[in-house]
């Protein structure tokens, strides 16, 4: 039987960290630091708090709770990553980089005359705004923060968002996830799912609802058509 699968949709709505760009070192910096200020299980953070809004992990993680204080956890918390990546680079290590064949999906995609992709992501604006361009990731013809929403993943709420700001079905997208938070996002908003194995291995993604997985996305290719999207998925791992 082959592990080659098809499908044709309007539209794709990406995640971003551990999805279309990996963030890992700068992550785990941070990270590092928030678990010696709050005295956190950094394994057991690093764990969980995958996909999740930065605001939402501040708030179950560190216990904020007072507006000014999550807003300013949050701002130095995501202020850290990037000037990690930043430094990282720098160094000539991996700081914030493009995963395998992103760019060139991407790419194909805004060949499209009619916006074909969306960017979902649990970071703010201000965080994404600045991870993406750093890992060279191109346009995207809309983004979606957490600041767009007022649930995150594992609520649809995002996908949802995604999909409006094309103005499609959402169930004529294909939501393409690597965290279990994001896939349960995807399933909850009526979606397709693709699951990436690019943070969590294949057996903490299976029985969560996605309809392909694949080890990344070098095992998808594609082409645009009259504004819809024809793939190839091979799920051989």
């Amino acid at each position: 039987m082959s592990n080659i699968k098809t499908a044709d949709v309007r539209a794709l709505l990406f995640d971003m960290d551990g999805t279309l760009l990996d963030s890992t070192p700068a992550v785990n910096a941070t990270w590092a630091y928030f678990a010696r200020e709050y005295d956190l299980d950094l394994h057991e953070v690093l764990r969980t708090s995958h996909g999740v809004r930065t605001i939402d992990n501040m708030k179950n993680w560190c216990g904020i709770t007072d507006p000014i204080e999550l807003r300013d956890a949050v701002e130095l918390f995501e202020g850290m990553i990037v000037k990690e990546a930043q430094d990282l680079q720098a160094a000539g290590k991996d700081g914030l980089i493009a995963l395998p064949n992103v760019l060139n999906l991407l790419n194909k995609l805004n060949t499209s005359p009619i916006p074909v992709w969306a960017i979902v992501t649990s970071a703010t604006n201000t965080y994404a705004s600045a991870a993406l361009p750093t890992a060279g990731i191109p346009k995207t013809p809309k983004l979606i923060t957490a600041d767009d929403v007022t649930k995150g993943k594992p609520h649809p709420e995002p996908y949802l968002t995604g999909a409006k700001a094309l103005d499609v079905d959402v169930k004529d997208c294909i939501v393409v996830e690597d965290a279990p938070s994001g896939v349960r996002s995807g399933v909850a908003s009526g979606a397709k799912v693709l699951a990436t194995c690019t943070s969590h291995t294949r057996e903490q993604l299976q029985n969560l609802g996605a309809e392909w997985i694949v080890t990344d996305l070098s095992k998808v290719s594609f082409e645009v058509k009259d504004g819809r999207v024809q793939l190839q998925i091979d799920e051989t791992p």
